[in-house]
């Protein structure tokens, strides 16, 4: 059931066609778990529990860094030394206090992996390493469980989206000892592009929930703002 407060918060969202009450009602049903409270996850994460789905975990064992505050605008100042899972949570309920929030400040190993991942509907990796990706691209394939994987660098962005038969992110990327995107203590990287790729790992999550739209399987979605150029890109196995 949509309570009338819930009908007038997510009045614009359920306006969508393509979403409409029964769309809202999935979303409000769905769990979705972000790996990495950095500039792809945090965002991603808010715009989950603006949405409304109904219980969002997010995993990160890093604290607020003065470097991240210039592209992980939901940070603050006051909150440098403080663990990133717990800051972003709070902000996260002060926007919705109709979702839960699960805080796991640990690091996403692949053991640790199989016993979370097959709590959750969906999960959205917004990790800045290699590693990562390839822990959630394996064992959400194991677990049966879809996934978006997106990364940043420079100006640059890519995201892409895998179920279970479709193009894996490690077949694309590589295993762990390589990826297209640096982490970001290594390279430099652009704030509005890691928001970019944040905003489509959050829709994609949602148009999973919902059964709205095409999702980012067998594609990549990449965009360069330095030089205004995007595109999304069959990648069939």
């Amino acid at each position: 059931m949509i309570s009338k407060e819930e009908a007038l918060r997510y009045s614009r969202l359920s306006a969508l066609p393509e979403i409409g009450r029964e769309g809202l009602l999935s979303i409000r049903k769905g769990r979705v778990l972000v790996i990495g409270a950095g500039a792809l996850g945090s965002m991603a994460a808010m715009y989950l529990a603006a949405s409304g789905v109904v219980t969002v975990a997010v995993a990160d064992f890093d604290t607020v860094d003065l470097s991240n505050l210039q592209r992980q605008i939901f940070f603050e100042e006051r909150g440098c030394g403080q663990p990133k899972v717990s800051e972003l949570a709070d902000r996260m309920r002060a926007l919705n206090s109709g979702v839960e929030v699960m805080e796991i400040d640990r690091m996403v190993t692949a053991d640790f992996a199989r016993e979370l991942f097959p709590e959750f509907d969906f999960i959205i990796d917004g990790s800045d390493n290699p590693s990562t990706k390839a822990v959630t691209d394996r064992v959400s394939s194991e677990c049966g469980i879809c996934c978006s994987i997106g990364g940043v660098s420079g100006f640059a962005g890519q995201a892409m989206s895998c179920r279970p038969g479709s193009v894996r992110y490690t077949d694309v990327f590589g295993l762990e000892t390589s990826s297209a995107m640096l982490p970001c203590g290594i390279g430099g990287v652009l704030g509005p592009a890691a928001g970019i790729v944040a905003c489509v790992q959050a829709s994609e999550a949602i148009k999973h929930l919902s059964h709205a739209g095409q999702m980012l399987y067998n594609r990549l979605f990449t965009i360069d703002l330095l030089s205004m150029k995007s595109a999304v890109l069959d990648i069939n196995s």
